[in-house]
């Protein structure tokens, strides 16, 4: 079986890619207590004692209101360290997926943003995570046997991980009659579990001898698209249906200005599927329906603690 590198598997995304990736070879994982990825020396080494024919990079540093006042951290770990995974990936042959995100772009289009578009990240995050696709880029113009893809996604939620909107949105509205939400921002709520059945579909391509190598960027979220209060609505509506504790009676919609944040936001940021989709054993779900799974899940998990 083929050797395949999880790295950053305690977020919501690598909770989901160690379920995805199992039956697609053996998967070595590794998180934050075993690998620390502003240490270039430490990530050589580990890939070095693997030798994986995959790496997977689901790590990053995302808080993305903090990297304003933190960039340098912010850069080590969202361009250094995928640059030193691709150039280690290279050494010995193995093949590249990382993620990336919707914040590369400034927003500014009102149509799906396809992978060939102009890129002009709003603040230190999303220039971190753009420096981390151009490290890639480069290793592979030096080095073009190396096979790498970078998936860019978008508000992403799931039920494993510390935190996300979801979440924050259940855990609030257990004790406030109110929620306000922006309703000026348009994305794609795309969870962490449809991400990992994704970047599945992209290793398989990897692994499979004779396959067509899917080298490059790719954009994927689910289908559809929706404000954050669009979304806030769908989980009271969702969580509500199955019986959830909530004490809120009424959400607000709000203008970014209204709920001003260190780092500014892109006001549109929906992403094309239309280049990953051959790759795909099946469309992307519509993010209403898995919205749904994610929230039975969180129901589950909260009826049985």
């Amino acid at each position: 079986m083929s050797q395949i590198l999880l790295i950053g598997r305690d977020g919501q995304v690598g909770q989901e890619l160690q379920k995805t990736l199992a039956p697609l070879g053996n998967v070595v994982s590794v998180g934050r207590p075993q690998l620390d990825l502003t240490a270039p020396e430490q990530i050589q080494r580990l890939i070095e004692e693997t030798a994986p024919a995959l790496i997977v990079n689901a790590a990053a540093y995302t808080a993305v209101d903090k990297a304003e006042s933190e960039p340098a951290l912010a850069h080590a770990v969202n361009a250094a360290a995928p640059e030193q995974m691709a150039k280690s990936a290279q050494a010995l042959g193995s093949a590249l997926i990382h993620i990336s995100t919707d914040y590369v772009f400034d927003g500014s289009k009102s149509s799906p943003y396809l992978e060939t578009d102009p890129t002009q990240p709003l603040g230190i995050y999303g220039e971190s995570k753009r420096a981390g696709e151009v490290a890639i880029q480069q290793v592979q113009a030096a080095y073009p046997d190396l096979q790498y893809a970078i998936l860019r996604t978008a508000w992403v939620y799931g039920a494993g991980g510390k935190g996300n909107f979801a979440k924050t949105m259940l855990r609030v509205g257990a004790s406030r009659p109110e929620l306000r939400v922006v309703a000026d921002q348009i994305g794609t709520p795309t969870s962490a579990a449809e991400i990992a059945w994704a970047i599945a579909a992209l290793a398989q391509q990897f692994l499979q001898p004779g396959a067509a190598q899917p080298s490059g960027i790719y954009h994927f979220t689910n289908s559809g698209a929706a404000s954050w209060y669009d979304f806030a609505v769908a989980i009271i509506e969702e969580a509500r249906a199955l019986g959830w504790p909530l004490a809120v009676e009424q959400i607000t919609p709000i203008t970014t200005a209204e709920y001003p944040t260190p780092t500014q936001r892109p006001a549109y940021s929906v992403l094309s599927n239309q280049k990953i989709q051959p790759i795909l054993p099946a469309p992307p779900p519509q993010w209403r329906q898995s919205l749904r799974q994610v929230i039975a899940e969180l129901h589950r998990n909260l009826s049985s603690n």
